[in-house]
């Protein structure tokens, strides 16, 4: 290439050889640092956050690499100057191309002699151009011809302020190969001027930069896209959350049903949510006073998060509660859920307990759709209500769940729950042992809180006492209580 020096430009002199193997040293165990975390969180999974990750990686490891070949190029030092312009062809006697990929193949050069008219390139920049190296090399005219209209004035207004003003080049712009492909090239560049200060030619280094925008791009897309998708996760987390809470009864404080009499429960409950997951589950409780003067007891769980699923919930609620209303039995109303979730669009499994609770013969009428079982505590001992015949809800079509009835006594205490009250690693109550009315550590967990229960005055005491004991522990997925204390 011929010299990019002026007569009123001195060489460059290269930096200390010490100075410049230390940075090289420090770049490539940098890089060996990075290739060995890239290859050990290396994933082909399509989530946004893995894409965005692999970017990140191959950008950061592309442009180490160039950094490497930089620095070794500065440490080596300029190659010998010659004054005299050297003759075309012998630009053009390029030595073996190097390895694909490498910084020297995305790095030529080019000068533009203004007095002759003669351009003289880089073997390296023929091939980033995709022109055949036997072919003379484009004039400063004849180089747009490569470009794409759109990036024309571009490289137009670059090359008139370097030969009118004397202002470098610093500029992109893509070109078109003769094989259709597209570059993308950054040219740095600026003129020479001879002895008397006029601009004699123009020289530019001009660099393949295609990968390194293909990788910027890929991080670019990939954050934009992980930040919708955050930004929808919190839209539909808000909207889960602001659904459960229009459909559950409050559960800070107790639970008040309107018209109660002497006989009437005294209800607490709460909401425990998920301490792994952002995502709003299925799970509810509900206390309704009936028509009758009854009242209906219920937890359950849909399977799944999300807004979808809170909609499927609060649909099966308000489902219940309708039927309920209308005088339903305990285990026809399961039968009838179970209909319900099998006639929907979106297959769903859900567990539930119902229970209807006569305040003047304190008789309690329950069912259960594969849910843990309702817990008894009476004079500061408790036991698992035992359990009858039902499915998980939408299992099997035209299931029959069974019916039982138990005898509350003053001062007894009913304790409904979601199966992600307690930690699976104690246990797992959807185990076939919890779902017959077993117990296994799980559920002892709870029935030792008897004596504590008995000494509680009130039911919203009694939840305090199972959020102190259980509140705390990392749940994998959301879980409600719901506490019914008989009037004394």
């Amino acid at each position: 290439m011929p010299s990019h020096l002026s007569a009123d430009r001195p060489a460059a002199q290269p930096p200390g050889r010490g100075s410049v193997d230390a940075l090289i040293s420090q770049t490539r165990r940098l890089k060996g640092d990075v290739d060995a975390v890239r290859r050990d969180a290396r994933s082909e999974g399509s989530d946004p956050q893995e894409r965005w990750q692999r970017a990140l990686y191959d950008l950061a490891l592309h442009q180490l690499n160039d950094l490497d070949a930089h620095l070794a190029q500065l440490r080596e030092g300029p190659p010998p100057v010659t004054m005299a312009p050297e003759p075309v062809s012998a630009v053009r006697a390029v030595p073996p191309a190097p390895r694909h990929g490498s910084l020297l193949s995305r790095v030529g050069s080019a000068e533009w002699n203004l007095l002759t008219d003669e351009a003289s390139w880089s073997g390296e920049l023929f091939q980033i151009l995709g022109r055949d190296p036997a072919a003379p090399p484009l004039t400063l005219d004849e180089l747009p011809s490569l470009v794409f209209d759109e990036d024309r004035p571009r490289l137009t207004a670059m090359v008139t302020d370097c030969l009118v003003d004397s202002k470098p080049i610093d500029g992109e712009f893509r070109i078109v190969r003769p094989d259709g492909g597209i570059r993308t090239v950054h040219m740095m560049g600026e003129p020479v001027l001879d002895a008397d200060g006029s601009t004699a030619s123009m020289w530019a280094v001009l660099r393949d930069v295609s990968e390194l925008r293909r990788n910027q791009r890929t991080v670019s897309e990939t954050r934009d896209s992980l930040q919708r998708q955050r930004q929808r996760a919190q839209t539909e987390h808000r909207l889960a959350v602001e659904l459960q809470e229009a459909v559950l009864p409050p559960w800070r404080g107790s639970l008040r049903l309107p018209h109660q009499g002497a006989e009437s429960l005294d209800l607490a409950a709460h909401y425990l949510p998920s301490s792994t997951s952002a995502l709003i589950g299925g799970d509810w409780y509900d206390a309704l006073q009936l028509a009758d003067g009854d009242t209906l007891l219920s937890v359950g769980d849909l399977t799944g998060h999300g807004v979808a699923v809170t909609s499927g919930m609060a649909m099966l609620l308000g489902a219940l509660r309708g039927m309920a209303m209308a005088g339903t039995e305990p285990g026809q109303l399961m039968s009838w859920l179970n209909q319900l979730l099998d006639a929907t669009v979106q297959p769903a499994l859900g567990s539930a307990v119902c229970c209807r609770y006569q305040p003047a013969t304190r008789k309690l009428a329950w069912a259960q759709a594969g849910h843990p079982a309702p817990l008894l505590f009476r004079n500061g001992t408790g036991r698992t209500l035992d359990a009858p015949d039902g499915v998980l809800l939408g299992a099997t079509s035209g299931a029959a769940y069974e019916q039982a009835e138990e005898t509350l006594q003053a001062g007894d205490l009913l304790l409904l729950h979601t199966d992600g009250l307690v930690p699976r690693r104690w246990g797992s109550p959807r185990s076939s042992e919890a779902e017959s009315g077993g117990g296994g550590e799980a559920v002892h967990r709870l029935l030792d809180l008897a004596p504590r229960f008995r000494e509680a005055r009130t039911a919203q005491d009694c939840v305090r006492t199972v959020l102190e004991e259980l509140g705390e522990f990392e749940r994998e997925d959301d879980a409600c209580v719901l506490i019914a204390r008989v009037a004394d």
